[in-house]
């Protein structure tokens, strides 16, 4: 598989440049090492050590309020841990500066919930948003890169449409092209399925496999949709009450004897975990 291109700071002119990665070393891209966080009195992740397998698809699964989201928003470091590192593409993100913060940030796509388009925009300058903010392209090569991005998730029609008309499906292609326009090594989804059909949801699920397996990168998606979890993940990790409880290949966890999650997987009543 080839390596995904990313951007990199250029001194000469304060924009990025594309630059190639080697082939991965030994380290994993993203490494969680006994990260505690509360807010207040509510624990929510105590004591989180957890490595993502390079260029797969990993889902993080768990019951609501367990940390799925608390844990993503400190891999791209919008949250600092109370405890404990977060280590990205070799760096502690947390013993960086600011701006060296915002450049390793780069390096990430984030799909969110609703797609997170800019309503004031049509389709195309929402996803050509970050080649124009953090890249000194011309608006004819932003204008190339943006419309692959539109074709590869079948929206090259809709590109002069605002937001506000897109169905629901479209709106998150719309946001699944404007994570990938920067190539990046990283691409996070925060429930991509959310508020979709199962059609939708399944044609959303075959579109992820598409790109990962045609840009690489490590990818991962918190979900509670156990069918997408079975779908498009190479690896599941499990957290419960702020832990790690599974990590590994996907058939094996739903293989798995573990009482947790074979309740969670199967969807069961019966189990260790309850309505609190």
């Amino acid at each position: 598989m080839n390596r995904p291109a990313h951007y990199q700071d250029d001194p000469a002119t304060e924009t990025l440049t594309a630059v190639v990665d080697p082939a991965p070393g030994t380290k994993n891209s993203i490494e969680i090492r006994d990260v505690y966080k509360s807010f207040g009195s509510f624990d929510i992740l105590r004591g989180l050590t957890l490595d993502f397998v390079d260029d797969s698809v990993t889902t993080v699964l768990g019951p609501s309020g367990t940390g799925k989201s608390v844990l993503l928003k400190h891999i791209v470091g919008l949250l600092e841990p109370d405890r404990g590192t977060v280590t990205v593409l070799g760096q502690d993100i947390w013993s960086l500066d600011r701006r060296k913060q915002d450049l390793l940030r780069r390096r990430f796509g984030v799909l969110f919930q609703d797609g997170a388009l800019f309503g004031s925009m049509n389709v195309f300058d929402n996803v050509a948003f970050p080649l124009r903010k953090h890249t000194d392209k011309s608006e004819e090569e932003i204008r190339d890169i943006v419309m692959l991005r539109l074709k590869e998730v079948g929206l090259e029609r809709a590109a002069l449409q605002e937001p506000g008309s897109l169905s629901g499906g479209m709106r998150k292609r719309a946001g699944f092209a404007r994570a990938l326009v920067l190539n990046p090594d990283i691409v996070m989804f925060d429930e991509p399925d959310s508020g979709l059909d199962p059609v939708r949801t399944s044609l959303l699920n075959d579109l992820i496999l598409e790109m990962h397996a045609e840009h690489g990168g490590t990818y991962i998606l918190v979900t509670h949709n156990i069918p997408t979890a079975r779908k498009v993940s190479d690896y599941v990790a499990a957290i419960w009450q702020g832990r790690l409880v599974h990590y590994g290949p996907t058939e094996a966890a739903f293989a798995s004897s573990d009482p947790f999650l074979r309740q969670f997987l199967r969807g069961e009543s019966a189990g260790p975990l309850g309505m609190n």
